[in-house]
């Protein structure tokens, strides 16, 4: 089997993976791209994106990430349609397997392969996803102004959702399965003294309801058997994220929440000549401008290895 000869793989196609892929491009570097199982990331579930930057009318997620690749590729990246199903970092260059059947080596490695929200698990909140049901209160929340929303969790990053939400929406409503937050003390004081935020202890998410237009309202049930229905208008996930780590776990250092540690104000990890960029190191922002500045920094640092000045 011949092996295909590469100077920078970047695995991943969100605003991390196609910036480093522009920037790369640009430095004549011939990046080659895979897209991976959901090309252009978790974006392409979003609706709307009115926050970032050089969008004065906003634009959908799916739009944008289009924009990104179109640029990537008139700049010369190539991009291709496959997953990265193994890697090896054990030796230089790297090995890589693509759909189990194409081997790559290659010189630097950029993983760009984000992270993905937990949710519940319940088809209605699959069905609803970018009609009113969302992972990110920061991404989201300007649409749901003077309206009732629902935020799931307990922890730090629900109440922090609740807290952003409740400067914009009517009334917040926290859906917390426990009889307790796990948050820490100075995010419960918070929420408790926030007059729309109002805390629903032992009730669990049974099914979100909606129509063609979206989410209207939420059924919940609480420990004893009763049932309640809110009327709302957003539901918000907050019970964390998973970062798509298990491909390369076995030669990266992760921290302790599984995000790939890099050496700080760098995107370079303990493997010298493989980079992270975007959510899959990134455990406090998520943000795609924040994900796409690591693309910048994770194709810099590349550019200097490969140039052996980094």
């Amino acid at each position: 089997m011949t092996i295909e000869k590469v100077r920078v793989l970047i695995i991943g196609s969100g605003p991390a993976g196609y910036t480093a892929a522009i920037y790369l491009s640009r430095a004549n570097l011939a990046p080659v791209l895979y897209q991976g199982i959901e090309p252009g990331g978790q974006l392409t579930t979003t609706t709307d994106i009115e926050n970032f930057p050089g969008y004065p009318s906003g634009v959908s997620g799916t739009q944008m990430m289009e924009d990104l690749r179109m640029q990537a590729e008139r700049l010369g990246t190539d991009i291709r349609l496959g997953i990265v199903s193994k890697v090896d970092f054990a030796s230089r260059p790297f090995r890589i397997v693509v759909d189990d059947v194409h081997e790559i080596s290659a010189d630097s490695v950029i993983v760009a392969t984000g992270a993905s929200a937990k949710y519940l698990g319940l088809e209605s909140e699959y069905r609803f996803r970018g009609m009113g049901v969302s992972a990110c209160a920061t991404c989201d929340g300007f649409f749901y102004r003077k309206k009732d929303v629902a935020v799931v969790g307990g922890g730090d990053t629900a109440c922090e959702e609740a807290s952003y939400l409740a400067t914009l929406c009517r009334k917040v409503y926290m859906i917390v399965r426990k009889d307790h937050l796990r948050a820490s003390q100075a995010m419960q004081d918070r929420v408790r003294k926030t007059p729309n935020i109002e805390i629903l202890f032992e009730y669990n998410t049974t099914e979100v309801l909606g129509n063609d237009d979206g989410v209207t309202g939420v059924l919940i049930t609480k420990t004893d058997g009763t049932t309640r229905r809110l009327p709302i208008d957003g539901f918000f996930l907050a019970i964390g994220h998973r970062p798509n780590t298990e491909l390369v776990k076995d030669y990266i250092t992760l921290d302790s929440e599984g995000y790939i540690a890099t050496v700080p104000g760098t995107s370079k990890t303990n493997v010298e000549g493989v980079f992270a960029a975007g959510d899959v190191k990134d455990p406090h922002y998520r943000q795609a401008i924040t994900a796409a500045g690591s693309g910048c920094i994770a194709a810099i640092d590349c550019e200097r290895y490969l140039l052996g000045i980094g």
